[in-house]
């Protein structure tokens, strides 16, 4: 069937979630800060997993498309989204830049999923996955930086450059810290088999904690802290990758399931949700990443076919839907038709986007490996 119908599983998982919350009303989520707090914890495990997964010998040849890709590739795919909406749609300034920051960031869990837990054998997939690492915390800090300030003014904008390069620095810092000293804790004093994946699971929710705590990115925070620790010998190194490649795993199907529980079917049958939202996937996946990617990787050596795939596969996931949440609980204008315009965005993306993915390796003759040999998982 998956051959026939190549829709990525978290599609799925996010659609039975939303019909079942549709026929049985009671589903329904409504809390949505305790929405928060679940998916958050769920993404901090990927990103701690998907870290680990790429790890410090893979990441630094990469480091430089990573940051061109990950983050100001995030900040040029805002800026034109937000224009869009702005323009064609006749959203406010402020309504348009957080609609453009919910859709910005991207997930390669997606395209693992459709390629059948198999990955790129090469440094596009390793961009990929570091990209999804970098703009994720990005998008989430810039969007809570947005929030915080409530409006684009010129003391509001100094306010969100503040927030959001307070939350990188500090998340950074405690991440590569933090990451460093589990490294060299887990090379000097490696535990009894068991307690090795408990030790660093309380690693990465400490640091989590102790980022947000300090005003900084927790997320970013754990991501930096999986790279530290990738490439770190350990007695019980396969036990640890494990463990948290299944934790990850797990994550990946909470966040999407409970995501999908706060979508309202009914919203987004609204013309002036699911027009918006084809309108932007569709603009998004032909025109604004491969143009904005593209640009962005203008200075990095990478072959011709894997560039073109990372300029396809620049799936959206749960992150966006995220995203969506928090204008929801902030309570912005028009918050409602801003979530589903996401969401649509989101379908389009994971199902026809995603969907032609096998078809581009194929035709793109791109070399894939299984899943978890040396790569992981990123929101």
């Amino acid at each position: 069937m998956r051959e026939r119908l190549p829709i990525p599983l978290p599609a799925l998982f996010l659609a039975a979630a939303a019909i079942a919350a549709q026929l049985l009303p009671d589903l329904h989520l409504t809390r949505l800060a305790a929405v928060e707090n679940v998916v958050s914890i769920a993404l901090a495990a990927i990103l701690f997993d998907g870290g680990m997964q790429i790890g410090w010998r893979r990441f630094r040849p990469a480091a430089r498309a990573i940051a061109l890709v990950g983050v100001l590739g995030t900040f040029l795919t805002t800026a034109v989204l937000a224009g869009v909406g702005h323009v064609v749609f006749g959203l406010s300034w402020y309504l348009a830049v957080l609609l453009g920051t919910a859709i910005a960031p991207t997930d390669p869990a997606v395209v693992f999923s459709v390629l059948g837990q198999r990955e790129l054998a090469g440094p596009g997939g390793t961009i990929l996955e570091g990209e999804s690492g970098a703009n994720d915390p990005v998008g989430i800090a810039l969007m809570v930086s947005l929030l915080a300030a409530g409006g684009l003014g010129a003391g509001a904008i100094g306010e969100v450059s503040t927030r959001f390069v307070l939350q990188m620095a500090v998340g950074l810092a405690v991440g590569l810290l933090g990451g460093t000293t589990l490294r060299w804790a887990m090379r000097v004093a490696p535990l009894p088999r068991g307690l090795g994946p408990m030790r660093s699971l309380a690693v990465a929710v400490l640091l989590f904690g102790v980022a947000s705590v300090a005003h900084g990115s927790g997320f970013l925070a754990v991501f930096a802290a999986g790279i530290a620790i990738g490439d770190g010998p350990s007695r019980n190194e396969a036990e640890i990758r494990g463990f948290h490649s299944s934790l990850a795993g797990l994550g990946e199907i909470v966040a999407f399931v409970v995501l999908g529980l706060t979508v309202d079917l009914g919203l987004i049958t609204h013309a002036d949700v699911w027009v918006p939202g084809l309108a932007l996937g569709g603009l998004l996946a032909l025109v604004v990443r491969p143009a904005v990617v593209g640009l962005c990787l203008l200075p990095v050596r990478l072959a011709r076919n894997e560039r073109a795939f990372v300029l396809l596969a620049g799936l959206k996931g749960a992150v966006p839907v995220l995203l969506g949440t928090f204008l929801l609980a902030a309570r912005v204008d028009q918050a409602p038709r801003l979530f589903g315009i996401v969401v649509v965005v989101v379908v389009l993306s994971v199902v026809v986007q995603g969907g032609l993915v096998p078809t581009a390796v194929r035709r793109l003759g791109l070399a894939l490996r299984p899943e978890g040999d040396g790569t992981g998982r990123c929101l």
